[in-house]
C-alpha cells in the first residue's frame, strides 16, 4: 500500500468536514464566534482580531506547497484571520517569500542545469547547510524556478501542485493582499517574519530597511495597520520598532536556545531567561506579543504526551503581551502523543482534541498548517 493510499481517506474525511464546517460558518459565523472572544473583526488594532486568532502558517501549507500565492489564497479562502509570510533576500536585494534561504527542498532548482554550480555549503546561524541559497540568485533568476512541496513523504497529495507557482516577492504579496482586501471589503491581515536577519545583515542584505520601505509604500507601517511583524531575533524586532509602528512579536524557540543575535553579541540569555517575568517585561518594551513554541505553553513528557501548562500565558498577559504560539498540524507525526490515532505518522490524528488543550490555556491565537481545522476548533472553543 502506498503512502497516498494509506493517508488519503482520513485526510479527505477531515478536510471535507472542515471545509463544510467553515462554509457553514461563513464570515458572519466566524465574526460571531470572535465576538464571544474579544471584540470581533475590528480593523483598528491587532487586539481586535478574533480570539483565538487563526494564523495560516505559510499559507495553507497543509494543502498546498508553502509560501506560494496558491497557499496564501487557500488560507484566506478558508477564512484564516491572518496569513503568514517569511522573508529572505535575493542577491539584488529583493525580499521573497521562503521559509529558508536554502531553497533546495522547496523549489525545482536542482532540475536546472544552469544553476548546478550554485550548489554550495554555508553556515547559517551556526548550522552547516549544503544546497542552493536565495542570496546567490537575482530575482530574475529565482523567477525561473517553481515551488514544490517541502515534505512530500508526509504530504504526498500536495505534490500535485508542484511546479504550479513561482516564488512570490513580498511586494507581490502586498499587492495581492490589497486587491483581495478591496474585493472582500475588509483588510487582509499579514504576519511577516524576518528570517536570519543577523546573517543577512553580515552579507550587506539587511532585511528591516527594505521591509519598512515596502510597508510605508503600501500604508502598512502604522500601529493600526493590518499586519504583524515577527522575528526569532529580538534585535530585529527592536530595529523594526525604530522604523515603523506596525505591531511586533518576538518568536521563541526551545528554552535552552539562544537567539542568534544574542550569540553574535555575546549575550548569555536563553529563551528560558526571556520567558521569565523579567524577560517578558523587557520584550514588552519594544514588542506587543510573543510567538512561543507550543512546548513553552504545555511541555511534553518523555513519551511525547502533554503535561501541565506553564505560567507563560499568565505571565505574558500580565505584561500586556498577546501569545500566538506555533505550530499546529493535523498529522500524527506533529501531534502530541495523546492525540495520535493509529500507527501511520502521515494520517490525521485528533487535531481537534489538541486544539482544545492549547486553547484552554488562554492563548490568544495559534499558527496552523490547516486553517480550516483550526477555525472549526476555535469556533467550538468560543462557543463553549
Amino acid at each position: 500500500m502506498t503512502e497516498r493510499e494509506r493517508t488519503s481517506p482520513g485526510r479527505r474525511t477531515l478536510l471535507g468536514a472542515a471545509v463544510l464546517g467553515t462554509a457553514a460558518l461563513g464570515l458572519s459565523g466566524t465574526a460571531q464566534a470572535a465576538e464571544r472572544g474579544r471584540g470581533g473583526h475590528g480593523h483598528g488594532s491587532f487586539r481586535d482580531l478574533p480570539v483565538p486568532t487563526v494564523i495560516g502558517h505559510r499559507g495553507a501549507s497543509g494543502y498546498r506547497p508553502e509560501h506560494t500565492l496558491g497557499s496564501y489564497q487557500l488560507a484566506l479562502d478558508m477564512g484564516a484571520h491572518i496569513v503568514e509570510q517569511d522573508l529572505v533576500p535575493t542577491k539584488d536585494g529583493h525580499l521573497v517569500c521562503r521559509h529558508e534561504n536554502d531553497i533546495t527542498a522547496t523549489t525545482d532548482v536542482a532540475d536546472h542545469p544552469a544553476f548546478a554550480s550554485r550548489r554550495t555549503t554555508k553556515k547559517v546561524d551556526g548550522v552547516s547547510l549544503t544546497g542552493w541559497f536565495t542570496e546567490d540568485f537575482t530575482l530574475a533568476e529565482l523567477k525561473t524556478l517553481r515551488a514544490k512541496e517541502r515534505i512530500p513523504g508526509t504530504r504526498q497529495e500536495n505534490t500535485l501542485y508542484d511546479g504550479r507557482w513561482e516564488i512570490p516577492t513580498f511586494e507581490e504579496v502586498l499587492r495581492w493582499a490589497d486587491k483581495e482586501g478591496r474585493r472582500r471589503g475588509r483588510p487582509v491581515w499579514l504576519y511577516v517574519e524576518t528570517k536570519h536577519p543577523t546573517y543577512f545583515r553580515g552579507l550587506g542584505l539587511g532585511l528591516e530597511e527594505p521591509l519598512a520601505r515596502l510597508l510605508r509604500r503600501h500604508n502598512r507601517h502604522r500601529a493600526n495597520s493590518p499586519l504583524i511583524l515577527q522575528s526569532f531575533e529580538p534585535g530585529s524586532v527592536q530595529r523594526l520598532s525604530r522604523l515603523v509602528a506596525t505591531p511586533r512579536v518576538v518568536l521563541l524557540s526551545g528554552p535552552k536556545e539562544r537567539p542568534w543575535d544574542f550569540v553574535e553579541a555575546g549575550d548569555p540569555r536563553t529563551v528560558a531567561d526571556l520567558v521569565t517575568p523579567a524577560g517578558l517585561k523587557w520584550m514588552a518594551s519594544f514588542a506587543q506579543g510573543i510567538g512561543p513554541t507550543l512546548d513553552l505553553i504545555i511541555p511534553k513528557d518523555a513519551s511525547g504526551r502533554l503535561t501541565s501548562p506553564t505560567a507563560l500565558v499568565k505571565d505574558a498577559h500580565a505584561q500586556g503581551l498577546v501569545l500566538h504560539p506555533y505550530t499546529m498540524r493535523n498529522e500524527n507525526s506533529f501531534l502530541p502523543a495523546d492525540f495520535r490515532r493509529g500507527t501511520d505518522p502521515s494520517a490525521y490524528g485528533d487535531a481537534f482534541g489538541a486544539f482544545r488543550a492549547y486553547f484552554a490555556t488562554g492563548i490568544d491565537g495559534i499558527f496552523s498548517d490547516n486553517p480550516d481545522t483550526a477555525l472549526l476548533a476555535a469556533a467550538d472553543f468560543a462557543g463553549n
